[in-house]
């Protein structure tokens, strides 16, 4: 029963799979974050586009 209670204690298998599971979670986070910053900035210049097209003048 103690080699039973020593193994277990020593057994790290569950801690590494939580830091891998933080660490993916970490990674999407920077992602969302990303593709939202990216999405932000790209919206701006179409609108800025939009805008001196439509101050030219220029119709479709």
């Amino acid at each position: 029963m103690q080699n039973l209670v020593s193994r277990y204690i020593k057994d790290e298998s569950g801690a590494t799979a939580i830091e891998y599971g933080l660490i993916a979670a970490l990674i999407g986070v920077a992602i969302i974050v990303g593709a939202r910053t990216v999405g932000t900035s790209i919206n701006q210049k179409f609108l800025t586009v939009a805008a001196e097209v439509d101050k030219a003048g220029v119709t479709p």
